[in-house]
């Protein structure tokens, strides 16, 4: 039986469809729900495996990318979302998405609960913001994943390269020393952020020219919960490729999808 994923759509994001899509085509069951259906109780994260959040400018990105989207998620679905997350389950937030949970505080993920009880750190350390050139970022990037990594979404890749776009003006780290782990660089040419991982997945963004060389990485042990600039949805079948028509091929998003929805199967 195909595992049940909840595509949560915020006034804005516009990734919904391509992420169900990619949702649907990786062995999964699709529904895109808007969030204040679940703030009202007509639906209910644990009816479901998997949570993904899409891109797109939620709320316009008034007060920043992510921003009030963030805290629709904190004061609305605190609870629920935690519980979903120390359950195990797979969350996985795409551009707009993996800002709102760095701002809502679910990602790096080592601050305690985000609701319930006496959270160890309530204040927001780390943030996604906007690129050093100040200019909206638009092109293909290369992502590996890191063999080594606990992410339930990159377990069995291996090697595998996946090519997909980055698009956003929001991308760069910064905020707590952690975000900036010592001995790894900023990937993104002209310091667009092309990050390819939350702290809980260690997937690592590669500029096609620079193979193994600069990148950067951050996790945490739990594995379950992974948030990524670029936009792997939009690569998932060969014919999305930019140079298809040259006969290139491989490298496909899919991979992604398939991994987190065989691991929510699992559930």
């Amino acid at each position: 039986m195909s595992p049940p994923v909840l595509i949560l759509h915020a006034p804005g994001t516009n990734r919904d469809r391509e992420a169900a899509l990619a949702v649907q085509a990786a062995g999964g069951a699709p529904e895109i729900v808007r969030v204040q259906a679940v703030v009202d109780g007509e639906r209910r994260l644990s009816d479901y495996r998997m949570l993904l959040l899409p891109g797109g400018f939620s709320f316009g990105d008034d007060l920043g990318a992510g921003k009030l989207w963030a805290l629709a998620l904190r004061e609305g679905l605190g609870d629920q979302l935690q519980a979903f997350v120390d359950a195990g389950r797979p969350v996985l937030g795409i551009c707009n998405g993996f800002q709102a949970l760095v701002k809502a505080g679910l990602l790096p993920g080592d601050a305690g609960p985000i609701a319930g009880g006496e959270p160890r750190d309530p204040v927001q350390r780390v943030t996604l913001t906007r690129n050093d050139d100040a200019r909206f970022a638009c092109r293909w990037v290369w992502l590996r994943a890191d063999e080594d990594s606990p992410c339930v979404f990159t377990r069995g890749l291996g090697d595998t390269l996946i090519h997909c776009p980055i698009a956003h003006g929001e991308g760069k780290a910064g905020g707590a020393r952690r975000w900036r782990p010592r001995g790894h660089r900023h990937p993104g040419a002209r310091g667009a952020a092309l990050r390819g991982a939350g702290w809980r997945s260690r997937l690592l963004p590669l500029q096609p020219q620079r193979l193994g060389r600069r990148h950067r990485r951050a996790h945490q042990p739990a594995g379950n919960v992974l948030g990524l600039m670029p936009h792997p949805e939009d690569h998932i079948v060969p014919t999305q490729h930019p140079r298809f028509h040259r006969g290139a091929s491989g490298q496909v998003g899919l991979t992604l999808f398939e991994a987190g929805i065989r691991y929510a199967a699992g559930l």
